[in-house]
């Protein structure tokens, strides 16, 4: 090998190492969300900020590290009211801290369904019981918290398709008003295979009045997905899955018109638009007089 090979070969060894350096140093992108009721709040940390101790009302706050800071993201319910919201905690030192920010307002389409099955849409005596069971085990799944030191915020999407119902709707079933609609409903052929967008353990599965099988992913710190209306179940509680693995397949069990995944995401127990974690298709910004006037 001759000395001018070498070094050209030394060259681009040295180039590999710092371009390796620099890529080690670089956080993931900024998530871009807006502080509306569905969204998500993101706060700039101070440096001395005790992350264990930060909190939004009573509820315990998803952090990650960002262009080397470190920032909290704070889900908002859709019931969340217009006005100045407070992160919580204390510092290093042990001080207490409080960090404003602003909730602006945003008002969601209407959407009218027709039900076929008229218990689906006013559930007999009987029905009830098993409703008001299976509310506590979904709400127990939703408000889960599990540390870990590192949350995955970009995900993957689970189920190839068009939206069929964005989040946020202002529901009527049969011209009866109900809850918004709290998570995204993929339409998809009945048996396309479900894939978790994101590493994380099933915590429950179950098949419910309302939203027939379904799974939950415990992804960390208060971030957790669902999986509704699926016509199999290929995962337990307790497995660990990685992104991109099979967790079941699209159907229409539950309060369905036809085939289709309505997936939800959960964050310090405040459903959220689950397009705020898809890098590839994060809405736009929107000011407060566009989104008024929707």
């Amino acid at each position: 090998m001759t000395s001018q090979v070498k070094r050209a070969l030394l060259l681009r060894l040295t180039l590999v190492t710092v371009l390796s350096l620099q890529l080690s140093l670089v956080d993931a992108a900024p998530f871009e969300a807006e502080p509306v009721p569905g969204g998500v709040a993101r706060i700039v940390l101070p440096d001395d900020a005790d992350v264990t101790t930060l909190r939004y009302g009573d509820r315990r706050i998803l952090t990650v590290k960002q262009n080397r800071q470190t920032v909290a993201l704070i889900g908002l319910s859709l019931a969340t009211q217009p006005g100045e919201g407070y992160l919580t905690g204390k510092n290093t030192s042990g001080q207490p801290m409080q960090l404003p920010f602003y909730i602006s307002d945003k008002s969601y389409e209407e959407q009218h369904i027709t039900i076929k099955d008229k218990r689906k849409v006013n559930p007999e005596k009987r029905d009830m019981v098993r409703i008001t069971r299976e509310k506590e085990q979904i709400t127990s799944a939703l408000q889960n918290w599990s540390d870990r030191d590192e949350v995955t915020i970009d995900f993957l999407k689970p189920v190839k398709g068009p939206t069929s119902s964005p989040f946020g709707l202002r529901r009527f079933f049969n011209e009866q008003p109900r809850d918004p609609h709290s998570g995204l409903d993929i339409a998809a052929a009945e048996g396309t295979p479900i894939t978790a967008p994101a590493a994380g353990i099933i915590s429950d599965t179950g098949d419910f009045f309302f939203n027939g099988k379904t799974v939950f992913i415990d992804h960390g710190q208060g971030l957790v997905t669902m999986y509704c209306h699926m016509s199999e179940i290929d995962v337990e509680p307790g497995q660990t899955v990685a992104a991109g693995e099979i967790i079941g397949k699209v159907g229409m069990t539950g309060r369905v018109t036809g085939p289709h995944l309505h997936w939800g995401v959960s964050l310090n127990n405040a459903r959220v638009d689950p397009l705020l974690f898809l890098p590839e298709e994060r809405p736009e910004p929107v000011s407060v007089e566009t989104a008024s006037e929707k």
